[in-house]
């Protein structure tokens, strides 16, 4: 079975608001910026991208669920749901695909609570706090993973 050349790019709650919600630490790009600039680098490395975000818990399992049939990794930035939610993680590990985490903002110079990732243990790719471009730098890190295994 040949790899397919496509990720899946999940972005959990309240990243829909990106460009309006707390611009001191998200800055001013939006959520269509946070996607084109996956998308560039991608694409730049002969991979498509399928974007997704939901600010529902069940939505999002069931779209990394289904990416175990038709990607080759998943990049996420979970949003607050990296703190908290164990099915998410879990999901992540269910499907065996290489995970890239991503954050906007460095979660560890923020509150305590936010110090904590869920998903950090089943991410190869972890990009924290270089804010919109680091889901490019996510991107091109994953799609390097991906094709070394490919090499391997």
């Amino acid at each position: 079975m040949t790899t397919p050349h496509r990720l899946l790019l999940v972005n959990g709650p309240n990243l829909n608001l990106l460009g309006t919600r707390q611009p001191e630490i998200y800055g001013s790009d939006t959520l269509a910026d946070v996607e084109a600039v996956t998308e560039a680098a991608a694409s730049a490395l002969g991979f498509e991208v399928r974007a997704l975000q939901s600010n529902h818990e069940g939505v999002l399992i069931d779209a990394i669920h289904e990416a175990r049939t038709d990607c080759a990794g998943i990049v996420i930035n979970a949003g607050g749901l990296t703190h908290t939610s164990v099915a998410l993680r879990d999901a992540l590990a269910s499907v065996a695909l290489p995970v890239a985490e991503v954050h906007i903002s460095n979660i560890h110079e923020r509150e305590p609570f936010r110090h904590f990732s869920y998903i950090t243990d089943v991410a190869i790719v972890h990009v924290i706090g270089e804010g919109v471009p680091g889901y490019a730098t996510a991107t091109r890190r994953l799609i390097e993973a991906i094709a070394g295994v490919a090499e391997g």
